[in-house]
């Protein structure tokens, strides 16, 4: 097992530290400064499994070496430990990626045990990259995803059609992709259109190409995507959704490899290996009359289905962690990471938008996630069950802590103000009355009960329902929330603070 470092110029800490590892089975290291961290690291093939660093020092600052580790060993645990407990240290810490923060002086259990957790992340970031070098191409390890791997590998010296089936979101072209990666064919062009996207009069130019004077504007003769594939692989993403009589020429192209450009009179040839896809049930399409049966069946010569992401869930974790890192690269900034809590909960999440809506809420948390280990309260609010729509209320013996509207209740109609919502629940009393009513209920009965904090407990609810209404609907952004609230930045941050729903 790799050792943890330890870098101080306090020989009592280090001893101090030595020893409690040591007890623990956990091998260690010593250090004075960071120069002699930089050194060692220069000069030998393995590292620290965990490095544990104090922040002021007369041979450099941990902040310096934190930045310095993190070109060199990006997923390696840093815990800035500091005498000097002050907010800027603790930003300085996060924001250049530290794993945790501890001031002195610490109490020993509790700096073991986050000690021990920095271990057991630095051992998964160890398998996840192990992971990801056998299988750069990984879609996921659930027994689900193994079945598509196989049918990858069946399929990977074949020309024949497939049809890939799955919802929206769920990867339909990255299995397209490996398909074609996989096969004879992966050195020539790969080539994707969806057939949804593109106007009806457009897709068959699109498709086929066209020739001058064609059809107005047509200055220039174009080739097709079918000649921009040639010997190489064509996907029709969204097939389903394909014109009908488009579907016509599209059979023919599949029978014998020749069609026409548009305003063409000479038959063009082809050599394209077609993958297809659809998140649309094709045999209900060909019972509507909207697909043509024949096409169906030239298209499902091979089919794979992709599961949606609820049915994969062990997959969430590691996509998670990729989607963070690739996050964060894009950005510039340090990855983020999820706690076993956090995890937990997206894991349970229903991902109607499947891997693709991971992607973005992991995009999300690498902006919006306070610190770098993100908690289950840094979550989006789809994610905690959060209905952006605030819902009325006739009293405040409840805080607003999850805006929503209850099954069965009112809608406003098409064109109708939000604000006829609250008219009819509130049938003939006036919109401002119903929610000032309830306050003198409340207001009322905690004075009947003879209560000495009416003041400060209505206050705190008040508030807390406001600030929790405005992040629901901004998405958990405080400057937007701010803003329709028609407070200052720091005015938010100081309630947030104050009212405790960092920790809600």
């Amino acid at each position: 097992m790799k050792p943890i470092w330890i870098v101080d110029d306090d020989q009592s800490i280090r001893f101090v530290l030595e020893k409690a590892l040591l007890r623990e089975g956990l091998p260690t290291r010593s250090f004075t400064n960071p120069r002699e961290v930089l050194k060692a690291l220069d000069s030998e093939s393995e590292g620290p499994q965990v490095l544990v660093s104090d922040i002021r020092m007369p041979g450099g600052s941990g902040l310096d070496l934190l930045t310095a580790i993190k070109q060199r060993m990006p997923g390696l645990p840093v815990i800035i430990m500091t005498a000097f407990s002050d907010l800027d240290s603790a930003v300085s810490a996060f924001s250049s990626g530290a794993f945790e923060y501890l001031p002195k002086p610490f109490d020993l259990p509790k700096a073991l045990e986050l000690i021990r957790r920095a271990v057991g992340e630095s051992q998964r970031e160890e398998v996840i990259e192990e992971q990801m070098t056998e299988a750069p191409e990984m879609l996921g390890q659930a027994p689900a995803m193994q079945d598509v791997f196989r049918g990858i590998g069946r399929l990977a010296q074949s020309h024949v059609t497939v049809l890939i089936t799955g919802e929206s979101g769920s990867g339909k072209e990255l299995v397209a992709h490996a398909l074609h990666k996989h096969s004879p064919r992966a050195q020539q062009p790969f080539v994707a259109i969806n057939t949804a996207a593109i106007p009806k009069d457009l897709l068959e130019s699109e498709l086929f190409g066209h020739e001058r004077g064609a059809f107005t504007g047509a200055q220039t003769s174009r080739r097709g995507r079918f000649e921009q594939a040639d010997g190489g692989t064509l996907f029709l993403d969204e097939i389903g959704d394909m014109p009908f009589d488009l579907q016509t020429r599209l059979l023919r192209v599949l029978s014998d490899g020749h069609f026409y450009r548009v305003g063409g009179h000479s038959a063009v040839k082809a050599n394209v290996r077609v993958i297809a896809a659809t998140h649309q049930d094709l045999e209900q399409r060909v019972k509507e009359g909207v697909f043509r049966e024949d096409l169906y069946h030239r298209l499902n010569v091979i089919r794979l289905r992709l599961p949606a992401l609820r049915e994969r869930r062990e997959d969430v974790p590691v996509l998670a962690r990729y989607f963070l890192q690739r996050s964060a690269q894009q950005l510039g900034v340090e990855p983020k990471r999820m706690d076993d809590a956090a995890l937990d909960r997206l894991s349970a999440f229903q991902f109607p938008g499947n891997v693709r809506q991971l992607e973005n809420i992991c995009h999300w948390l690498t902006v919006m996630a306070p610190t770098q280990v993100i908690e289950v309260k840094d979550l989006p609010p789809e994610v905690l069950d959060l209905d952006p729509t605030p819902r009325s209320s006739t009293g405040l013996s409840e805080p607003l802590e999850r805006p929503h509207l209850a099954a069965g209740s009112a809608v406003p109609a098409a064109g109708e103000p939000p604000e006829a919502l609250v008219r009819r629940a509130a049938g003939p009393m006036a919109v401002g009355t119903v929610w000032e009513s309830g306050l003198e209920q409340e207001a009322l009965a905690m004075l009947n009960q003879g209560r000495q904090d009416v003041w400060d407990e209505l206050t705190r609810r008040f508030e807390t329902s406001l600030i929790q209404a405005a992040l629901a609907t901004t998405r958990g952004r405080r400057i937007e929330a701010a803003q329709k609230l028609g407070i200052g930045r720091n005015t938010i941050t100081r309630k947030i603070q104050e009212l405790g729903l960092d920790e809600a």
